[in-house]
């Protein structure tokens, strides 16, 4: 057996126009997968992705899709499966930030963090499980965050988000476990990515001086870890968070 392969399953992943999404995708591809790309209607990265894909050798699609709503997640995975048949591993990945300080927050701006961050990982799990249940396997892999577990100034709506991804987590693992479907989390740290890049030079060097390792970490980080999580070899791993920060959080 390959170590960590991912032969001849389908990944759906979630926000994988770009960023992180985008190295599990690639990952996942590279492990054996056949990978179902989500973005929403527009990313001008999800085709790219398609294409990188398929020069890996492995079958892919774009589904576009607002997973804030229910309708369109239940057309994505209804599409999903008309094209692959099943799906064995779902990465809930997607996720926006409107970061400001709680005095100065919006109910606009909690509103779209949490029902894209969190609303829309609830309702991709619900329609996956309907399949994985039948065929009594699947991966479930969320990414959360470092600011689930400490919290943030400027970023309520955001951790609040991430925190309630890990009590999902643990929650569908424990639904989820005696149909032969795990659930866990990772929790990246600072991945340099467009959502760390807008950050001045100095608060991105005062960051980096808190990280032991000394350094932002990349998406192929989080990608590795997403893929071991997907894996044969990690069937007995379920409802846990993973941090993957340089040692900047040692829960």
């Amino acid at each position: 057996m390959v170590f960590m392969s991912q032969s001849n399953k389908v990944a759906l992943i979630t926000g994988s126009g770009r960023g992180i999404g985008k190295a599990i995708a690639l990952k996942m591809a590279e492990s054996g997968a056949d990978i179902i790309v989500n973005d929403i209607e527009g990313s001008s990265g999800a085709p790219e992705v398609v294409e990188k894909v398929k020069s890996i050798g492995r079958q892919a699609v774009f589904i576009p899709a607002d997973i804030s709503i229910a309708s369109d997640v239940a057309n994505l995975v209804e599409k999903a499966i008309e094209g692959f048949s099943k799906i064995d591993i779902l990465v809930n990945n997607a996720g926006i930030t409107r970061d400001r300080l709680i005095m100065r927050m919006s109910e606009d701006d909690w509103d779209q963090v949490l029902n894209i961050n969190l609303k829309g990982a609830f309702l991709c799990t619900r329609e996956a499980l309907k399949f994985m249940i039948r065929q009594r396997w699947g991966r479930i892999v969320n990414i959360a965050s470092i600011v689930g577990l400490m919290g943030n100034g400027g970023q309520a709506n955001y951790a609040a988000s991430k925190a309630g991804i890990i009590a999902l987590t643990k929650s569908t693992a424990k639904e989820a476990a005696s149909r032969g479907i795990t659930a866990n989390a990772i929790a990246p740290g600072f991945i340099d990515t467009e959502m760390t890049r807008h950050l001045s030079a100095g608060v991105k060097e005062t960051y980096e001086k808190q990280v032991p390792l000394g350094y932002y970490g990349k998406p192929e980080d989080i990608a590795h870890a997403v893929s071991f999580l997907a894996s044969e070899e990690a069937g007995y791993i379920t409802g846990q968070v993973l941090n993957v920060n340089g040692g900047l959080l040692m829960p």
